[in-house]
């Protein structure tokens, strides 16, 4: 029988959330991972997979952040409209696929 762990914990395994945002350049993010920024007001920087940019719950993130921003992201990366909280959960599911 397994052990089901707080989503929140079992994220940590795969999502990393950047310290700060201040002056990074893609010399921190590991070759096969992708920046993106994440929040409705204040936005969060997490480095995540490549891999997950073909799943289609993290495409239905991206139709949003198409719809909202186009091709011009206010924070020069990709930027995703959504809460924190939704954006974890949609990452968790990913991990477990």
């Amino acid at each position: 029988m397994a052990v089901c762990m707080p989503r929140i914990i079992h994220s940590k395994n795969f999502l990393r959330r950047s310290s700060s945002m201040g002056n990074q350049t893609t010399l921190d993010i590991r070759k096969g991972r992708v920046a993106v920024y994440v929040g409705e007001c204040e936005k969060k920087r997490y480095i995540v997979p490549i891999s997950y940019l073909n799943k289609p719950m993290f495409q239905d993130l991206l139709s949003q952040a198409e719809e909202e921003f186009g091709f011009d992201h206010p924070m020069g990366g990709l930027t995703i409209p959504c809460s924190e909280d939704i954006f974890i959960d949609v990452t968790a599911q990913l991990s477990v696929m």
